[in-house]
């Protein structure tokens, strides 16, 4: 291991900011949960992705699990949701006793495929059930085919969950990713391109319905002067300290974008002209947030594996990870339904087998990006080198 500073996949990225509300917190003895700073930050973030109302909840996850239960998905229902994805997108639908049933990506966004979401409506249908929701997933910052899969689920009268954990700040034609499905969620895990340490959003223009997420997420507890509860609720509502983070996060978000498109930039101008090397696509018409920087890479051209530059990069203390292991392929969800892109492709399998998330945090400096570059150069030029020898040989 490599006595250089560590370099992170995605760490925090303060403003400078953040101490300013949390200070107005800590003066105001607004401590608890709820407050100005959870009520501005709901408001500012509605303003910013332009829809109506915003809950602020303790994560991305639990905002998921809020509008399922809006939806009344309940033991027994059936809800599609994307394959590759972390499996936070899915566990909510098990925390409801419901089934889950995985589509595939397409190869132009990663994300749902509409010919493997058609054809798993169509089996439903063919069987007189419907899904009660459908999860769509728009991964490491870029939108899904949302034209599409809307198109879909109107047809079908099913309500859409996006879930724009992964790609606060991103567009499809010219509007903000998260503000498509009958309810949209974002994250502010640590990790994420804002963050309020854990957090995150549920938002829809549905206001009854966001008031009803409010009321769910503390405890439920009834307008009555003693503590009285007819529905089950949840200890889900964000901090007032944590929301002030938020506030200061959300200020630099545009600006944190825009660092993250930069490293991507960076990062293809330097290896995307190598053969076998293949980045994740943008979308005509949208704006990728680039969250993470994706690539993948083809073992026939490069001859080395994803896990091999992962390693490589791991000697050096660079962190790096694979792509997302598909739902379908987890122990937890082994036996569920699946829906490839085509018969005899699935592309999240492709993906997950064959690519690689670069370093991406939006405080990186150039100096460790070129460590990063450097280091996959030399292993590919290294292995290059090795198999040109092999093949003089033989």
């Amino acid at each position: 291991m490599s006595n250089q500073s560590r370099i992170y996949l995605s760490s925090p990225h303060m403003s400078g900011k953040e101490q300013k509300y949390i200070n107005e917190a800590f003066e105001t003895n607004w401590i608890a949960p709820l407050g100005p700073n959870v009520d501005m930050f709901e408001q500012d973030l509605s303003e910013y992705v332009g829809i109506r109302s915003a809950a602020a909840i303790s994560s991305g996850t639990a905002a998921i699990h809020l509008a399922l239960r809006l939806l009344e998905v309940e033991q027994g229902d059936t809800v599609f949701c994307s394959s590759l994805t972390f499996i936070a997108s899915a566990n909510p639908i098990v925390y409801q006793g419901a089934e889950p049933v995985f589509i595939d990506s397409e190869p132009d966004t990663w994300n749902m495929s509409p010919s493997a979401l058609e054809r798993a409506f169509i089996d439903l249908k063919s069987i007189g059930k419907s899904p009660k929701a459908v999860i769509v997933v728009n991964l490491y910052g870029q939108c899904a085919k949302m034209d599409d899969i809307m198109s879909i689920c109107n047809r079908y009268g099913v309500p859409v969950i996006e879930d724009a954990a992964e790609s606060l700040g991103a567009e499809y034609k010219g509007r903000k990713s998260g503000t498509f499905g009958k309810f949209g969620v974002y994250s502010f895990n640590g990790n994420k391109i804002i963050t309020t340490s854990g957090g995150g959003m549920l938002i829809s223009n549905d206001e009854e319905a966001i008031k009803k997420a409010r009321f769910l997420a503390t405890q439920a507890r009834d307008p009555a002067p003693h503590y009285q509860h007819s529905v089950a609720g949840y200890n889900y509502r964000m901090s007032n300290i944590l929301a002030g983070v938020g506030r200061a996060q959300l200020e630099v978000l545009d600006d944190r974008v825009a660092s993250k498109r930069a490293i991507f930039d960076r990062y293809v101008q330097a290896l995307g002209r190598i053969e076998g090397i293949n980045f994740m696509p943008e979308l005509e018409g949208t704006l990728h947030n680039r969250w993470l920087t994706t690539m993948t890479i083809d073992l026939e051209k490069l001859g080395l594996s994803p896990i091999e530059i992962i390693d490589a990069l791991a000697e050096e203390n660079i962190e790096a990870r694979p792509v997302w292991k598909p739902l379908h392929l987890q122990p937890l969800f082994e036996g569920k339904r699946y829906y490839p892109h085509e018969k005899c492709r699935s592309v999240s399998e492709e993906l997950f087998q064959n690519g690689i998330c670069l370093p991406s945090g939006s405080n990186m400096t150039e100096e460790q990006q070129d460590r990063v570059i450097d280091k996959v150069l030399n292993v590919v030029n290294n292995r290059k080198s090795s198999l040109n020898e092999q093949m003089t040989k033989e």
